[in-house]
């Protein structure tokens, strides 16, 4: 059965540096069981940011669905647990798997959840994908595109490189 509820287009944030390769799949394994097809920016490593640990893989996640905002956020932070993650801990830590919703089509909002996600400013591990997969998609706020934001951004303060990472939906 077709659903007549629309069809939005979502862009998630995916991170991990415990046991990162693993958790990562697991992480898309899930999301695609979720939303289906999905369009995957290059696999990032980076030093960690706020804390000092171990480094992070990074990628972001383009999907569609016709879930709503709050299902959505529901849905990731149960693959957060199944993956092991912990919410009780300091909010600079390290972590299993971390999936954060950065974009719900243009919709601009503090709550449930913040959209855009602030650290698609700030953040090298979550700008430098997104403009790699949404080059041309505008920031809802800032009303540039994504690789203007990157190409703007002061690349000298975090530094991440692309790594060798293959997924496939069928694995």
């Amino acid at each position: 059965m077709v659903s007549s509820e629309p069809l939005h287009c979502i862009f998630i944030s995916v991170g991990s540096n415990i046991n990162r390769e693993k958790h990562i799949r697991s992480g898309l394994d899930a999301m695609h069981q979720a939303f289906g097809p999905m369009q995957l920016s290059a696999v990032y490593e980076s030093e960690s940011v706020g804390f000092k640990g171990s480094n992070f893989y990074n990628l972001v996640v383009q999907a569609s669905t016709h879930l709503g905002v709050i299902e959505v956020v529901q849905i990731l932070k149960q693959i957060e647990r199944n993956n092991l993650r912990s919410h009780e801990g300091k909010k600079f830590s390290p972590r299993t798997l971390d999936l954060d919703l950065l974009l719900y089509d243009k919709l601009t909002t503090l709550s449930p959840v913040e959209l855009p996600r602030g650290e698609i400013m700030y953040n090298a591990f979550v700008l430098k994908p997104l403009a790699e997969i949404a080059p041309l998609v505008i920031h809802p706020i800032s009303g540039e595109t994504y690789q203007t934001l990157w190409h703007k951004y002061d690349k000298s303060t975090q530094h991440l490189w692309p790594i060798d990472f293959i997924w496939s939906a069928v694995e």
